[in-house]
C-alpha cells in the first residue's frame, strides 16, 4: 500500500498518476469542481423553455429546481464517512456518472415527480463531487487549513458559479433555441470528468477503509421530506390560495407529522442524522437567523426585481441576463474582499458582516428610487452589484463562524443545519410572501380608486414592498452599527442581565422591614 503524499515539491495529488505534472494537478480537480458545482437537474435559466415545451406551471419548475437545491444540502454528514469508506477515484466515477445519468434522462420524461427525484439525485452527487475536489486540494489552496483563507476562495467558486451558470445557458439556449442544450453540455463534461479521472487516476489510500455504517439513510430522507413539504407550501401557496385548499391543509399535516418523526428519530437513535448535542451551543440560534437574514434580503429580486422588469420595463430573460454577469462579479469581489480583510487587514469580523448588511440594504434603498417606467437597465448594475458584495460577505463569514463555533464532529452537521435554513426553504418562504403581499398591494391600491393603469399600480407596489424590505435591513443594519460602536459595547457589557435584576429586587422586597403604622 502506498504511503502518505509527499510534501517536498509542488503540491500533488496521490492519486494522480506518475506523467500528469504535479502543478497541473491542482487545476484539474479545479476544473472538475467548477463542473459538478455547474451541473443540476432542470437549470433556472431553461424555466420559461420548459414550461413553455411541457405546459407546466412556474410553480412546478421552480419546484423541481428546488429539488436540486435541497439535495446539494442534505450530503454534509455522510461526506467524511464516505470518503474514508472509498477512494477519491471512485467517489470522482461515482458521483460524475450519476450526474450524467440524471441530466440525460430528466430531458427525456414530461413527468414533473420524475424530474424532481432525478434532480434532488443530481444535487446530491453533485456535493459529494465538489468535495471531493475541493478536500484533495485544501492544503494547495491554504497549507496551514487556514479557513479564513480557504472558505472565501471556495465562495469564489460557489457564489461566482451560482450566477455564472444562469448567464451561460440562457446564452447557450439562445443560439441553439433549444433548453435540452444545457442538459447535454453538462451530460458531456460529466463524462469528460469520468473519462480523464478513470484514465489519469489510480486507487490511492492512506489508511485502510473503514466500515460504511452508523450511517441514517432514513433520518436524510425525513429531513429531506421535511423542508421539500415546508418548500412546497410557500411555492404552491399562491397558486392554491394557500390554506384554502385541501392541497395546503394536506401539506401542513404532512409536515407537522414528518417533523413529529424527524425529532423522535433525532433523540431515540444511536447514530442520528443531526446529532440533539449539534443544537446546543450558545451562539447557533443566531447564527442560523443571520442566515435566515441573507436569504430575505436575497429572495428580493426574484419577485419584486422579475416583476419590474417584466411587468414594468417589459424586458426579456435575455436581455436581464446580463444581470447575472453583475451578480457574478460581486460575489467574486466580495470573497477576495473578505480574504483581504481578514488576512491582510486584520479586521474584526463583526465589522465585516457590518459592511455586509450595509451593501445588502443598499440594493432595496436604491431600487425604491429607481422604479421608473423609463429605467435603463444600466441603472441596475450597481444596485445588484452591492446586493452580490453583501451576500458573498455574509456567506464566507457566516460559514467561518460555524466552523470556529463547533467541533469537527458537528460541523459537517451545522453546515445541514444552515442548508436547511438557506437551501430553499427561507428563499421559498420569502418569494411566497413578496408574491402575496405583491398581489394584495395590486388589490389595496385598485380598491382605493387610483387613477392609474395596470402597469402604474403595479409599479406602486413594487415600489411599496421596496419600502418595507428597506426598513427591515435598516432596522437590522442599526444593531450592527449600534454593536460594532465601542462606547455602546462598552455600555451594554456593564449593564447587568435582567434575571440578576430580577433576584436583586425580589431580595430587596423579601428583606423590606414592615412598615409601622
Amino acid at each position: 500500500m502506498p504511503g502518505p503524499p509527499m510534501l517536498q515539491g509542488p503540491f500533488r495529488i496521490p492519486s494522480f498518476n506518475g506523467y500528469i505534472p504535479r502543478r497541473l494537478q491542482p487545476w484539474i480537480y479545479l476544473l472538475f469542481a467548477f463542473i459538478f458545482l455547474m451541473s443540476g437537474g432542470i437549470y433556472g435559466g431553461a424555466m420559461s423553455q420548459v414550461m413553455g415545451e411541457y405546459s407546466l406551471m412556474r410553480e412546478d419548475v421552480l419546484m423541481i429546481v428546488m429539488f436540486n437545491v435541497v439535495g446539494v444540502a442534505m450530503p454534509f454528514p455522510f461526506l467524511f464517512k464516505m470518503k474514508f469508506r472509498f477512494t477519491n477515484r471512485q467517489l470522482l466515477l461515482n458521483a460524475a456518472l450519476v450526474v450524467a445519468t440524471c441530466n440525460f434522462l430528466i430531458m427525456w420524461t414530461d413527468s414533473v415527480p420524475v424530474m424532481c427525484i432525478l434532480a434532488y439525485i443530481a444535487g446530491f452527487f453533485k456535493l459529494c463531487g465538489t468535495f471531493e475536489c475541493m478536500s484533495a486540494i485544501q492544503l494547495w489552496m491554504t497549507s496551514k487549513r487556514d479557513f479564513t483563507i480557504f472558505f472565501p476562495l471556495l465562495y469564489c467558486i460557489v457564489l461566482g458559479n451560482m450566477f455564472l451558470s444562469p448567464w451561460i445557458t440562457e446564452h447557450l439556449i439562445y443560439i441553439y433555441q433549444d433548453w435540452r442544450i444545457i442538459n447535454w453540455t453538462m451530460t458531456g463534461a460529466l463524462l469528460l470528468v469520468a473519462f480523464i479521472v478513470y484514465v489519469t487516476t489510480h486507487d490511492f489510500r492512506f489508511m485502510k477503509p473503514l466500515p460504511f455504517i452508523s450511517i441514517d439513510y432514513l433520518g436524510c430522507i425525513l429531513w429531506s421530506a421535511w423542508m421539500l413539504e415546508f418548500i412546497f407550501f410557500f411555492n404552491y401557496g399562491e397558486h392554491y390560495n394557500w390554506l384554502d385548499s385541501k392541497m395546503m391543509q394536506m401539506d401542513v399535516l404532512l409536515f407537522i407529522i414528518t417533523g413529529y418523526f424527524c425529532i423522535q428519530r433525532m433523540f431515540h437513535i444511536r447514530h442520528p442524522y443531526i446529532e440533539p448535542g449539534a443544537w446546543k451551543y450558545k451562539r447557533l440560534i443566531p447564527l442560523l437567523i443571520l442566515f435566515a437574514f441573507v436569504e430575505f434580503m436575497g429572495s428580493t429580486p426574484k419577485v419584486l426585481q422579475t416583476a419590474f422588469t417584466g411587468g414594468v420595463l417589459h424586458f426579456g430573460t435575455f436581455t436581464t441576463n446580463v444581470l447575472n454577469f453583475v451578480e457574478w462579479v460581486g460575489a467574486i469581489v466580495g470573497c477576495l474582499f473578505c480574504l483581504f480583510w481578514c488576512k491582510v487587514l486584520h479586521q474584526k469580523y463583526t465589522r465585516l458582516l457590518t459592511i455586509g448588511v450595509a451593501a445588502m440594504v443598499c440594493y432595496p434603498v436604491m431600487m425604491y428610487f429607481l422604479i421608473d417606467p423609463g429605467l435603463p437597465i444600466e441603472a441596475l448594475y450597481l444596485p445588484t452589484f452591492l446586493r452580490s458584495f453583501g451576500n458573498a460577505i455574509f456567506f464566507c463569514m457566516l460559514t467561518i463562524y460555524l466552523e470556529e463555533l463547533m467541533p469537527f464532529q458537528h460541523f459537517f452537521m451545522g453546515l445541514t443545519m444552515a442548508g436547511i435554513i438557506r437551501n430553499g426553504p427561507i428563499s421559498a418562504m420569502c418569494s411566497g410572501l413578496y408574491s402575496f403581499g405583491l398581489r394584495y398591494q395590486m388589490a389595496d391600491n385598485m380598491s382605493r380608486g387610483l387613477p392609474y393603469d395596470a402597469t402604474q399600480l403595479l409599479m406602486i407596489s413594487i415600489r411599496q414592498l421596496y419600502g418595507i424590505t428597506c426598513l427591515i435591513g435598516i432596522a437590522v443594519l442599526l444593531i450592527f452599527l449600534l454593536w460594532d460602536i465601542q462606547p455602546v459595547r462598552s455600555t451594554l457589557k456593564k449593564m447587568p442581565a435582567w434575571n440578576f435584576v430580577g433576584r436583586k429586587m425580589k431580595k430587596k422586597i423579601m428583606h423590606r422591614p414592615t412598615e409601622i403604622k
